[in-house]
Parts: structure tokens; sequence; C-alpha cells
């Protein structure tokens, strides 16, 4: 069973940052425990993989994991779904990807952007942004699969079809946003698709890979 207070208790200290020098007294100073069952649970978390650690004379420099991250992320989802019962909002991460361009085609259509500022209150920036989710957001974005959402119908112009979809009012560091669900689209269900009124990788300093989360309400 891995021993999630432990590792949060590194991640408070800021080990899922960067590397943090620690004497197993002080770590076990921290847990109210002794020395030696301190110095075994970091040894445990080391042999988990979910802790890296290098051990010198004067004491140990130790980095959280990917793997220990994401096991405290499955950590935070399960006291969200506790806390938050009401299931009125939830929050995706996602590292920042580039799409396929089609985007801006698409947005600007009249069709669409008539609906946009209608039922979304803005008119978004002529792109998307869009997330590559990690695995625990994926199941929370199933969430959103038997959600009614907001609208957005297709039409007909220029004598072709544009499909309709619908959208989810969110927020993405205090910028007003809109989770964007097309009835058809070429991504994988791995990928979300964000609308704001301004460009957000401009406006957030964002390049591909950064990690970024967007809250939903739903």
């Amino acid at each position: 069973m891995v021993d999630i207070e432990s590792l949060k208790q590194l991640a408070l200290m800021g080990g899922i940052n960067s590397p943090i020098k620690i004497s197993s007294h002080e770590f076990a100073t921290k847990l109210e425990l002794s020395p030696q069952t301190a110095s075994r649970r970091l040894q445990e978390l080391d042999e988990e993989g979910l802790i890296s650690r290098t051990i010198h004379g004067n004491g140990q420099w130790m980095t959280i994991t990917d793997l220990g991250a994401e096991v405290l992320r499955g950590e935070y989802y399960t006291y969200q779904r506790i806390f938050e019962r009401k299931e009125d909002m939830i929050e995706l991460i996602g590292s920042v990807t580039t799409g396929l361009g089609e985007g801006q085609y698409y947005i600007v259509q009249d069709g669409y952007m008539e609906q946009f500022g209608e039922k979304l209150g803005f008119m978004p920036f002529p792109g998307t942004l869009n997330l590559n989710l990690t695995k625990e957001s994926i199941l929370l974005r199933k969430k959103l699969d038997n959600r009614k959402g907001i609208p957005i119908s297709g039409f007909k112009a220029d004598g072709r079809t544009f499909g309709g979809g619908r959208c989810f009012s969110g927020e993405i560091a205090d910028i007003r946003s809109a989770l964007i669900i097309p009835d058809r689209t070429h991504y994988p269900g791995d990928i979300i698709e964000i609308l704001a009124p301004v460009n957000l990788r401009e406006s957030l300093s964002l390049a591909d890979g950064d990690k970024i989360r967007m809250k939903v309400f739903i």
C-alpha cells in the first residue's frame, strides 16, 4: 500500500517541483515518527519508484517522480469527488499541444460566432487552445458525456454543412473560457479544445508541453 502521507509531506516541502535536501531525522519530526521508521518509509517510496533520492553523508536529496506525482493527483481527485458531491465543477489538467489548425476556420463562421456570442457571453478568439489531458482528467472529462451543456446547433452555409456540438463554461487562470465538444471531431478522447475571448497562448505565455488547469462548470 502506497504511503500517501509521507509522499504528501515531501510534496508540501517542495519535492514535486525540484530536489529537496532532508535528513531522516528532520523528516521523522515532521511526521512525528521515529527516525528509523521515517528512514524505512523513504526507502519504500524509493523502491516503489515514487521518489528519486541521492544519499550523501549530511543528508538526502530527493524528488518526487512522475509516477509519484500521478499518485498524488489520484488522491486529489478522490478528495475532489468527496467534497464536490454536487459535481457542479471539475478541474481538468493537460499539456498544451498544437492542433490541426482547423479551429480558426470553423470558429469564425457566422453561424457559430452568433451562437457563441449569445450563449457563451463572449466572442471567441479565432482559434482554440488544445490540451492533451492527463489520465485522471480523461476520466473526469467522461463525466461530460451525459451532460447537456450549452448546445451549439449545426447549420448550412456556402453549400456545405457545419456540425453542431456542446460547450461548457469554464475558467483558465481567471480568464473566462469554454470547453467545446463537437459532435464530430478528428481528435482522440484525450484532447480537448478550449475557446476564450483572448489568445490564451499569448495571454498566458504558453508553449507546447506546458501544463495548465481548466475549471469546467457542469
